[in-house]
């Protein structure tokens, strides 16, 4: 059975991720989003299943306690993690999974996982930043203003990444993603397990 590979995506808030992530999910048929659990409530159009599954705090440190999570954060105020268990299912099914996360979760998974492919979206600039978090709407200047500090420091961890790509161009942003999928596929060890009988019959 052919394994998938795993896949983080990391980014700065305003970054433009879940724009990107969203428009990658349409595009190919081979991806699966892992569903994050969170403390946060939920923001306008979100759906409890669908963009994370949202917990109250017992649940989740419940979950904590017993090695539940691939990785966990506190980020801005409120915890996220993922689930192992469904991250495995995925990846033995065969489907290649992406985790949005943060850099802290990165740094987690890869000591688990180093075999996952690490990918950070850069703003073009803070101003840029700033601008689609005001464009939001969602915020109070206080708060953007924080949002904005700890962008800088999560910003600082992007040499850390095994690829970067800059969010200027959304559409070329998103060929860039999309081509890091592609040649991870096409590595000779990937390819030697999905295309086996292939092989054997061609050697």
């Amino acid at each position: 059975m052919t394994h998938g590979n795993l896949f983080i995506i990391t980014a700065a808030s305003g970054a433009g991720k879940t724009s990107l992530i969203k428009a990658l999910l349409v595009k190919d048929a081979q991806l699966k989003l892992s569903i994050s659990h969170t403390t946060r409530k939920p923001r306008p159009g979100e759906i409890d299943g669908v963009d994370y599954h949202f917990v109250d705090e017992a649940k989740f440190l419940h979950m904590l306690g017993e090695a539940k999570f691939l990785e966990s954060a506190l980020v801005h105020e409120a915890r996220y993690g993922t689930s192992q268990a469904a991250v495995d299912q995925q990846l033995a099914a065969g489907w290649d999974v992406i985790l949005e996360i943060d850099w802290q979760g990165a740094a987690q998974v890869r000591r688990l996982y180093p075999q996952a492919i690490s990918i950070f979206i850069l703003p073009p600039s803070i101003e840029t930043l700033e601008q689609r978090l005001n464009g939001r709407g969602q915020d109070a200047a206080a708060v953007i203003a924080k949002r904005v500090a700890a962008a800088r420091s999560e910003m600082a961890h992007v040499a850390a990444f095994d690829y970067v790509t800059i969010n200027d161009d959304f559409d070329v942003a998103l060929q860039d993603i999309a081509a890091i999928f592609r040649t991870q596929r096409l590595v000779g060890s990937t390819q030697m397990q999905r295309h086996a009988s292939l092989i054997q019959t061609l050697t």
